[in-house]
């Protein structure tokens, strides 16, 4: 079942010269997959995302999420689509540090009024399985770099999304966290089959998607697929990386073993 369909997919930012950062993007998530997208700085990888997850319009082409293009949605529905169907993973973490880890955990569900009680079956269902049962009750400052991007995947999941989206996940986590972040998400998408899509300029983390699509001058350029080695796959993006241009020197969080 196709989760996510990109269509003729096209943006130009208007001013005193245009500027086309993409041009008939043709992609397809299925459910289950979990798939990286990969290119050099101003490639269009950040606008792409931005678009899926409706943060920013098209010029042209389509977006479908499930049978749904969310940009036929009312603002409100667009608001509810947005909450329900999607789920967000940034490398600043985004949690409020007002709330306890519990709190921003549940804030998706507050807001769509659910039952406390399957409010905490949840948040325990998946404080369990991210390994945060015990910081549940701790404020944002409170707690490691690692555990705050626990905590917002956590919060991305609680909704059960269609499509999970992730933008730099390990860019502000050290090599350990790092490494614990990716091999959760790993374990998410082989154990619950939530589809992902991940956004990263490092190939270690791109190593642990199924497959990755690489982006170049706004146009898609190329995919490889992981296979059963992901040592081989590693070796495969560094390789793709260094013909499009990529950020392979870049310095990675994730130490590759």
């Amino acid at each position: 079942m196709e989760i996510l369909t990109v269509r003729n997919l096209g943006k130009i930012y208007k001013g005193m010269v245009h500027y086309e950062a993409l041009r008939n993007i043709n992609l397809t998530i299925n459910q289950g997959e979990f798939v990286g997208i990969m290119g050099p700085s101003g490639s269009g990888k950040t606008t792409l995302l931005n678009m899926i997850s409706t943060i920013d319009r098209p010029t042209s082409g389509e977006i479908r999420i499930g049978r749904d293009d969310p940009y036929q949605l009312s603002h409100k529905k667009l608001a509810i689509f947005r909450r329900r169907e999607l789920g967000f993973v940034f490398q600043s973490f985004n949690l409020l540090s007002t709330l306890t880890v519990k709190e921003n955990i549940v804030l998706p569900l507050t807001l769509d009024g659910v039952d406390l009680n399957e409010m905490n079956r949840r948040v325990n269902l998946f404080a369990e399985k991210l390994g945060i049962s015990s910081i549940l009750n701790k404020r944002t400052y409170e707690i490691s770099g690692g555990q705050a991007q626990r905590t917002a995947i956590a919060r991305a999941l609680i909704n059960q999304p269609k499509l999970l989206l992730a933008d730099e996940p390990t860019g502000n986590l050290d090599s350990k966290a790092a490494r614990d972040v990716m091999g959760i998400l790993e374990k998410l998408n082989k154990e619950e089959k939530t589809t992902m899509m991940l956004v990263t300029h490092d190939p270690v983390a791109a190593s642990y998607c199924n497959r990755v699509v690489f982006i170049k001058d706004g146009k898609l350029d190329n995919e490889i697929e992981c296979g059963n080695n992901r040592s081989d796959f590693y070796q495969k993006i560094i390789e793709k990386l260094s013909l499009i241009g990529g950020n392979e020197n870049e310095s990675s969080p994730i130490r590759h073993t």
